[in-house]
């Protein structure tokens, strides 16, 4: 589904961020991409929803070519692909509803799907009783809920969550890692970027661990194994 052929990423010509980057990913995997900060996690997160271009090296997502696609063509691939912040990235005068809705209605679908599927995604994450509030009115831990709902909305092939947990206290972190497994079990291939070692470890899923910008670890049931 995912391949990483040969990746690097350099900036301003002579800070490494990726190099020589390679990795799969088959259908309905739950992938963790773990490292210290600066390990190249989130550009490899940039890199695979075409928010940024390699410098040398592939990046294929099914049948699309992400590194030569152009900025036109863009939103239609990214419909086939659901992001999830450290920072949430809510929209503030929208509410619950409407923020989850946004992403339906950019994509041109009718209001009669946006009113059927919305409630159902919200039932999913537990919020269906905040339909109406605004994103102020949540805590750290429902906002981020409402970032998982709205990434889940297109019903997409893959998730990609970018540090969910890093601004939630462990409660929280857990009921965002149960979601997010659930999306696994019900068909979506899962990426975490993450550096949280209880949730890794916990996790008992693949980890490819990045250091200094390279794979030095890619394995089944893995560790978070950082010294």
């Amino acid at each position: 589904m995912i391949i990483f052929q040969n990746v690097s990423k350099v900036y301003n010509h002579n800070l490494v961020a990726l190099d020589k980057v390679s990795f799969k990913v088959q259908p309905g995997e739950f992938v963790s991409v773990v490292g210290k900060s600066g390990a190249g996690k989130s550009t490899v997160v940039r890199l695979l929803i075409g928010e940024e271009k390699p410098t040398k090296g592939q990046i294929f997502f099914g049948s699309y070519e992400v590194n030569k696609l152009k900025s036109d063509e863009l939103p239609e691939f990214r419909r086939h692909v659901g992001v999830i912040f450290q920072d949430f990235r809510l929209l503030a005068k929208k509410t619950v509803f409407e923020n989850v809705a946004f992403a339906l209605e950019v994509a041109g679908r009718p209001q009669k799907e946006i009113n059927e599927f919305v409630p159902q995604v919200l039932e999913m994450v537990g919020l269906k009783e905040k339909t109406n509030n605004f994103p102020t009115e949540l805590s750290g831990g429902e906002r981020q809920r409402v970032a998982i709902a709205r990434a889940m909305i297109n019903r997409p092939d893959l998730i990609i969550a970018d540090e969910p947990t890093g601004n939630l206290d462990p409660l929280n972190t857990w009921e965002v890692i149960k979601i997010l497994t659930k999306i696994n079990e019900l068909g979506s291939t899962v990426i975490l970027a993450t550096h949280d070692k209880e949730v890794i470890n916990t996790l008992g899923q693949r980890v490819v661990t990045l250091e200094n910008g390279q794979v030095i670890r890619d394995e089944a049931n893995g560790r978070f194994l950082i010294g």
